[in-house]
């Protein structure tokens, strides 16, 4: 469950090389009528901020010699770092002049530069050396300029509320689309989606119309409506690992794991020599230090907390583990051999913690597999390491969003990654309420549903090298994600009153420290929305 610790600059460059791109239209030419203009485009949004470009074109035939681009920035958006520009004026107006080295922009030439936003919104009123950027926010056919990205701000059962910022001119309305077809028509910035199934995930773009035609297209939002049927386990429930081997922390018998636990992961299953085959028996050096223990014994012990409501999944991998599922014949290797594991022993599920990597196209078709064998109740959780969930670019995320509709939870260790960056696109230390809320929220933001989101942290010293944290410092982050209380500096764009819960590293080490982790987050989990 150890992960290595990364420099910051590292960090930076994966995140940077992994953002996945927008979907957006080509920057805009120049006009036809040689008028210099501004195109915005935002580059990659994650929820709560973006990185946009602005595009300069000039198709005159003289060179535009220094330029200045100015727009607004709505509420409750700001400008961060930029560059190839120098920033000149404060929120709300912001106005960008050119460097010395990117001044001039010759017949038929083109300069651009970047920045990144907080919060939700996009420039409008843009003017590019005080004249209308034209290419940008205000289309050729019509006099209205793109609305703001969209953000769902309720949801129900069977509906979705979105809303946004104006874009410039004076619209007659607002078009919303799900793809290319029509959802709603509205006069002001706000639109409520009904008729929707529950559980449901759904994206929009929205447009501004009026005589003229109509405005191009906003940023994207995702939304998935509420009523996810949360399969076998609690709304909000606590995970725990049961060591399957000896270390300093105390060993243990399935049926000494404390009561506090709703999960149990066992770790851990691992690779056999025939390509993505599961293989698992007890630990003889775990028999003996608990005096004996057997398969049937532990069978037995897995029966019983069935009996008491709780559940038990084998994790495959860990720091250790060498399992790779990278072609269709390992992948149905892995789903043969775990869907024996679990008729033998009683397994309810699987754990994904394959920290030598993962590859998600052959991971779902395993875990499709396997969960059409083993039915719907079937668990499925995820245990990435905080590098693995920086973007959706990176493979783990990518699996998670793949298999979203049968996934049970990700609970990514918040430990032994060092400082990372948040959904704010700024940096927090490990062992903080800021880098669990900062991080969680990237997955909250970018596609996963709030129920297959949990935090994963070392229950005490011993079990991590860094990233250790108290207990009641998981209950703030819990009450910050869920109520938007407890929270530190980062405050999270929505709150998550679904978040699915906890999960430490481990049972063990927890019971070694007096279960201190368990007695504290657990009965807190209960007190959650």
């Amino acid at each position: 469950m150890r992960s290595l610790v990364r420099s910051l600059a590292a960090v930076a460059a994966l995140v940077a090389a992994l953002l996945v791109p927008l979907a957006a239209s080509p920057a805009s030419p120049a006009r036809a009528d040689g008028t210099p203009t501004a195109t915005f485009t935002k580059v990659s949004d994650w929820g709560s901020g973006w990185q946009g470009q602005f595009t300069l074109s000039n198709g005159s035939s003289q060179a535009v010699n220094g330029w200045k681009v100015a727009f607004d920035l709505p509420s409750g958006t700001t400008v961060g770092s930029y560059w190839d520009a120098l920033l000149t004026s404060s929120p709300p107006h912001y106005t960008f002049t050119n460097r010395d080295y990117n001044a001039s922009i010759p017949p038929g030439g083109t300069v651009t530069f970047g920045f990144l936003g907080s919060g939700s919104g996009a420039p409008s009123n843009c003017t590019l050396n005080g004249a209308s950027c034209s290419g940008g926010t205000t289309p050729p056919g019509g006099g209205v300029g793109a609305p703001g990205t969209p953000t769902v701000s309720a949801r129900t059962d069977t509906s979705l509320t979105l809303t946004w910022t104006a874009g410039t001119g004076t619209p007659t309305g607002y078009r919303v689309y799900e793809g290319t077809a029509v959802k709603a028509t509205v006069t002001g910035t706000s639109a409520t989606l009904s008729g929707l199934t529950a559980c449901s995930t759904h994206t929009y773009t929205v447009k501004a119309y009026d005589a003229n035609g109509e405005s191009p297209a906003s940023a994207s939002v995702t939304g998935t409506t509420t009523g996810c049927a949360t399969g076998p386990l609690p709304k909000h429930f606590l995970t725990g690992y049961w060591q399957d081997f000896v270390n300093s922390a105390k060993p243990l018998k399935l049926a000494d794991v404390p009561s506090e636990y709703d999960l149990i992961a066992v770790a851990f299953g691992d690779a056999t020599s025939k390509p993505g085959e599961v293989a698992f028996s007890l630990d003889p050096g775990l028999s003996k230090a608990v005096g004996g223990y057997t398969d049937a014994q532990f069978k037995a012990d897995i029966a019983a907390l069935h009996a008491k409501g709780r559940r038990v999944i084998l994790s495959v991998g860990g720091q250790n583990g060498t399992v790779q599922v990278s072609d269709s014949s390992s992948a149905g290797n892995f789903a043969t051999s775990m869907g024996n594991l679990i008729s033998s022993y009683g397994f309810d599920g699987v754990d994904i913690d394959l920290e030598n990597g993962v590859n998600p196209t052959y991971m779902e078709q395993a875990l499709r597999s396997l969960r059409s064998a083993a039915g719907a109740n079937l668990i499925i959780t995820m245990a990435p390491q905080t590098i693995d969930m920086q973007s959706t670019g990176a493979s783990y995320f990518q699996l998670a969003l793949k298999i979203k509709d049968i996934l049970t939870v990700v609970h990514t260790q918040y430990y032994n990654s060092g400082s990372m960056l948040g959904c704010d696109q700024k940096v927090y230390g490990q062992g903080s309420v800021d880098f669990m809320t900062a991080l969680a929220c990237i997955q909250l933001e970018n596609g996963l549903r709030p129920d297959q989101v949990a935090l994963g942290l070392p229950a005490g010293p011993g079990a991590a090298g860094g990233g250790i944290v108290s207990p009641s410092l998981v209950n703030g982050a819990l009450d910050c994600l869920a109520r938007g209380t407890n929270c530190g500096s980062f405050k999270p764009p929505h709150t998550y009153p679904d978040i699915r819960g906890a999960m430490t590293w481990s049972i063990n080490w927890d019971v070694s420290d007096g279960n201190g982790f368990a007695k504290t987050v657990r009965p807190h989990l209960d007190t959650l929305p």
